[in-house]
């Protein structure tokens, strides 16, 4: 819990907070255990710009919305996931997070419909000034505080991907993007066209089609699509003879090691792990023809790979509710649209999965001594850091593994950071950019949001620490137990 300085502090403009948390969904919910644990003498509060905790949990509502992670890794370490179902649905994650912010006290220290807006380092006063919109207010919201934990994700919330199809405006049916779901959409004995291949198709095509008169995935390229077991038959069985905090432990453990495994295999073995995962996609759909549809030019892991719990996208293909049509868009009709090959697909209505629109660091307004901070002119430290860029840690999650893994590591670090800086009377600290240092993309994915982003996201160096890691074993060692005072970050 937090200490009795955290009752009061932080509400008033004139008092200074220790940390200001941008955002409540899974990062920063996180982030305020982990201080509460690791940093009882600091004061904090978390600005929300929805009216509700969970993030991407909450905001998405889509049928069928889940995981595309094991909750056993995308889970807290500190909080065991009890539920049966290790592939998650939303509504159950944005539970799970509601549950941790209330038996931890975090609740009342949120402040919802907070939009931060713009942010200020002061050098001179060694703090930040932060401004936010405040929700049913005309007045902005001005605070102060020593650091920013920036835990709003990687995509913007007020719009997503949308490509200018043509002809599009000819279509007199029901055109619907998944991350602005209407609550009342019946689809119910319609034809239904998803366009996409993604986490989100692969998880919306087998929902609707349990009552739609049929769903069309169509793709411009294949995904890479694996079936696994809903629920983790090992963990429950672990769940029966150990204690429920080692039965979770044991469990994440065992997941973080196969992910890893299969990941450094599949970029080993490409061929042999492609030849691999179509043929189980043939298995399970009873047909190499078919298997067709799964199988992609690139390599495994060049994209992130979809997962679907028991085979539930290749059960709805088989009994026919559902189809993947592999083509091009050449025009829209008012029934339908008309593909590449010649082919038309018919429609009630249009799905367009077509991905999140990415940006950096909340779209927040920074500066920096009065000068703009461009992040996508910085290179990453550590992969949760931005160069000069002083007293602000942000929470970007692995592209090859659970978010939640590099979450609470980024949390350890920032812990350990604050309890340093504390003991050695330290006020600012900045990494420090080698101008020498050669860079590359931040992410190496060939996904089409990754691309279309290159433009906003940072870079990464090409030698520690600014390297980006994609591996949960080697940042513990470099995160949880590396040199605060490394030569890069500079104290003062």
């Amino acid at each position: 819990m937090p200490n009795k300085s955290q009752t009061n502090s932080g509400d008033n403009a004139s008092e200074i907070l220790d940390v200001l948390i941008v955002g409540a969904g899974l990062s920063g919910i996180g982030a305020a255990k982990h201080l509460q644990m690791h940093c009882p003498f600091a004061t904090w509060r978390i600005f929300e710009s929805r009216d509700a905790i969970g993030g991407t949990w909450d905001l998405f509502r889509y049928p069928g919305i889940r995981s595309d992670s094991d909750m056993y890794t995308l889970g807290y370490a500190f909080k065991p996931w009890l539920d049966h179902k290790s592939i998650a649905d939303g509504s159950t994650i944005r539970n799970y997070i509601q549950e941790t912010a209330d038996e931890n006290g975090i609740t009342q220290y949120i402040r919802h419909g907070r939009q931060v807006t713009h942010a200020s380092w002061s050098s001179e006063h060694s703090h930040w000034t932060i401004t936010a919109t405040s929700k049913g207010s005309s007045e902005p919201v001005v605070v102060k505080a020593k650091f920013l934990y920036l835990c709003c994700g990687y995509y913007s919330y007020q719009k997503g991907h949308q490509p200018d199809f043509p002809g599009q405006s000819n279509f007199k049916g029901q055109w619907v993007h998944p991350q602005f779901w209407p609550k009342q959409l019946n689809y119910a004995d319609k034809q239904v066209v998803v366009i996409g291949s993604g986490a989100t198709a692969v998880t919306l095509v087998p929902e609707m089609a349990k009552t739609a008169s049929h769903v069309t995935m169509l793709q411009r390229t294949p995904t890479y699509v694996v079936s696994r077991p809903g629920s983790d038959a090992v963990s429950l069985w672990f769940q029966k003879f150990l204690p429920q905090q080692l039965a979770y432990q044991v469990t994440r453990f065992k997941n973080v090691c196969l992910g890893m495994l299969s990941y450094q295999l599949a970029r080993s073995q490409p061929q042999f792990v492609k030849n691999y995962l179509v043929k189980l996609a043939a298995k399970q759909l009873r047909s190499d023809e078919k298997a067709q549809h799964f199988s992609p030019s690139y390599k495994p892991w060049d994209q992130r790979l979809c997962l679907v719990p028991d085979g539930d996208l290749f059960k709805q293909i088989r009994k026919g509710n559902a189809s993947v049509v592999t083509d091009t868009i050449q025009n829209f009709t008012e029934r339908g649209i008309e593909l590449s090959s010649g082919k038309t697909l018919e429609a009630d209505i249009i799905v367009s999965a077509t991905g999140l629109s990415l940006n950096i660091l909340g779209d927040i307004h920074i500066e920096v001594d009065g000068k703009v901070f461009n992040a996508s002119q910085a290179m990453a430290y550590r992969g949760m850091w931005l160069s000069d860029l002083p007293n602000a840690i942000m929470t970007f999650g692995y592209t090859n593994a659970s978010w939640t893994l590099k979450a609470d590591l980024t949390a350890t670090y920032t812990c350990r950071l604050l309890n340093y800086m504390r003991k050695h009377g330290h006020q600012k600290a900045v990494p420090v950019r080698d101008p020498n240092m050669a860079e590359q993309d931040y992410l190496s994915f060939t996904s089409g949001y990754v691309q279309r982003a290159k433009n906003v996201l940072p870079k990464q160096g090409v030698q520690a620490p600014w390297q980006v890691n994609q591996n949960y074993f080697k940042d513990i060692m470099l995160i949880r137990y590396g040199r605060l005072n490394d030569g890069v970050m500079k104290f003062s």
